[in-house]
């Protein structure tokens, strides 16, 4: 077991809805006291939707900070407080694809900038998809508004990260643990 860090003082920065900066002033292992900007995240759901034809669900939109249309797994935040994961997880999946799972378990976890932010995403594996009844879709909004959803064979989308076609780490991620998963035949997944 290594030095115990200990945050000494915190400043707070900047309060947003969906994040917020502090600077800490944290003890080091050599025993000085550095800044360390932390940006605190709700932390997200990502879901791997793997259909009976080995295709992953897919969606690409905007992303503004990169400027760009990424494609990416279906995904949300963590914004319903005490909202089970796996429950964040399906409404996401039905809200951003039309779609419905049978099964949904844990794939991976994943800290995605752990130098800068406390922001965890559980990445999910939903299987037994099925589509969500037309009167019960979701309106999508705002940069979900031209949303493009497309299915594509499991080992094209690890083809994809390879070209650097698909680089949401996120997606990378799902997408890499998915094929991996299935190439054992399932047997890497875990309960919770």
């Amino acid at each position: 077991m290594g030095f115990a860090h200990e945050t000494v003082s915190r400043a707070e920065r900047y309060h947003g809805a969906i994040f917020s900066v502090y600077t800490d002033q944290v003890t080091m292992s050599d025993g000085s006291t550095a800044a360390r900007d932390v940006v605190e995240n709700r932390g997200a759901v990502v879901v791997v939707a793997l259909d009976e034809q080995d295709r992953v669900v897919l969606i690409k939109q905007y992303r503004h900070p990169v400027g760009e249309h990424l494609w990416e797994l279906p995904a949300g935040l963590r914004d319903v407080a005490g909202e089970d994961e796996a429950l964040t997880a399906a409404r996401e999946l039905a809200e951003e694809t039309d779609l419905t799972a049978g099964r949904i378990e844990p794939l991976i976890d994943l800290h995605t900038s752990p130098g800068f932010a406390d922001e965890r995403v559980r990445v999910f594996l939903a299987r037994d998809l099925a589509p969500v009844p037309e009167v019960d879709r979701h309106v999508r909004t705002a940069e979900e508004a031209d949303l493009e959803v497309r299915r594509v064979d499991l080992d094209e989308a690890v083809a994809m990260v390879f070209r650097g076609e698909i680089t949401n780490a996120a997606a990378v991620g799902g997408v890499l643990a998915a094929a991996r998963a299935r190439d054992t035949g399932w047997t890497v997944l875990r309960a919770s």
